[in-house]
């Protein structure tokens, strides 16, 4: 997904038994999409800084929703059970959707989990990328570069470095449904 389009059309459902669509969070500044999982070292490595996140800007009126988007056939741990049990472990400040069919993570073009993708008031793709330059150890991080864009798109000022390559493991497309 290309910088400055719009938040498509999805629906999804969540690990809290509803379903929710890029219109639940119409009353949100800003918009969040993080496409993670619940196996990935990288993924979990970055659980509760979205957590930290989620709890920070939350009176900012910052909507955050993590979204898995990996093949639970091959990778059992990623199947929406387990997202599920992994969620009630975890934290209430944000909701985890499953994208079963992988269509939203084809549209949003991820390509690692965690991934970032931010959008302004308007939906429009403000940042996507890493969150930031340490996922082994928190407190070595020197560069917060999703916390940069996010003050920044809060504020209504243009993103500085809208896109930083992610790293993380890759999604773990389904047979036949590898982007390309």
């Amino acid at each position: 997904m290309e910088l400055g389009k719009k938040l498509f059309k999805f629906e999804l459902p969540a690990t809290d038994g509803k379903t929710y669509t890029n219109f639940s969070f119409a009353d949100r500044s800003a918009l969040l999409i993080i496409i993670t999982c619940n196996h990935c070292p990288y993924a979990n490595a970055y659980w509760k800084r979205i957590v930290k996140l989620a709890n920070r800007y939350e009176e900012d009126n910052l909507a955050i929703v993590a979204i898995n988007p990996n093949d639970s056939d091959r990778y059992p741990q990623d199947s929406f059970e387990n997202m599920k049990k992994f969620m009630n472990e975890l934290t209430d400040k944000f909701v985890y959707l499953r994208d079963e069919t992988q269509i939203v993570a084809k549209k949003l073009a991820a390509i690692k989990t965690p991934q970032a993708f931010l959008f302004n008031s308007k939906r429009e793709l403000v940042y996507k990328g890493a969150i930031d330059d340490s996922w082994e150890n928190e407190h070595a991080v020197t560069r917060v570069y999703l916390e940069d864009a996010i003050e920044a798109s809060l504020d209504g000022l243009e993103v500085d470095f809208p896109e930083i390559k992610p790293i993380g493991c890759s999604i773990k497309w389904k047979p036949g449904n590898e982007p390309g």
